[in-house]
């Protein structure tokens, strides 16, 4: 990863007015990305499809550090999916409690780990609707396991961070993470859904923060005009 300081952007910075303009800037933003954040992947630690199911569905409300504190003793003891299927919940309810939810979290992984074993012959499916037939699997879930996993395109993952960046770059009016979802791949080149949303959530964790953002360290700041932008200097 390389930091630079972003060249000073106006303190009004213009809206582009036309389509080519909105192209152009939205261009340079993808560039920028590439830049600073060049070959990022998901951050949750996993060896397979359905280590990765487990360590998505545990980081709704809790932070990737935190999951990856506890997946390497959870994987231990409960090494395949039938293991998990077998659980107890309330035995695997406190083994993640400290990823918080751990009651609903419990009872989706167990569903899910049966929900594969009976469908999909214990191996973790590959599309979009077959996805969403197991239980803890949301489209961000599912866009994570199919975009990480298989290299499979199939939308982009809005998760708080990318909610957040793409309502201050403007490339979203909406709240609701499915319409933004929408919004982002009317945008985006499907070869760039993967990549952008990784970038993005990187890009949330260490530069575009929720609150005071560094944009003085920013890539995109001669970009932004977002209400919010911190002073550069």
């Amino acid at each position: 990863m390389c930091y630079f300081r972003a060249l000073p952007a106006p303190k009004n910075k213009a809206k582009p007015k036309t389509a080519a303009e909105r192209q152009a800037r939205l261009k340079r933003i993808l560039d920028s990305l590439d830049v600073f954040y060049p070959n990022v992947t998901c951050a949750l630690h996993h060896n397979d499809a359905w280590q990765l199911l487990v360590a998505t569905i545990l980081s709704a409300q809790c932070t990737d550090e935190r999951v990856n504190k506890v997946t390497p003793g959870l994987f231990r003891k409960y090494p395949t999916i039938r293991d998990f299927a077998a659980v107890p919940q309330d035995e695997l309810a406190q083994d993640i409690r400290s990823t918080g939810f751990f009651n609903n979290k419990a009872k989706s992984i167990i569903g899910a780990a049966r929900t594969v074993l009976e469908k999909y012959n214990g191996e973790v499916p590959k599309t979009m609707d077959e996805m969403l037939a197991i239980p803890g699997a949301a489209r961000k879930t599912a866009n994570v396991v199919l975009g990480t996993a298989f290299g499979i395109a199939s939308g982009v993952v809005v998760d708080t961070h990318v909610q957040r960046i793409a309502g201050r770059l403007d490339l979203t009016r909406e709240q609701d993470p499915v319409k933004i979802e929408r919004d982002l791949t009317k945008l985006l080149k499907q070869d760039r859904w993967i990549s952008f949303s990784h970038q993005l959530i990187h890009f949330g964790r260490n530069i575009c923060v929720a609150r005071k953002p560094k944009c003085a360290g920013c890539p995109i700041a001669p970009d932004c005009y977002a209400s919010d932008r911190m002073p550069l200097e």
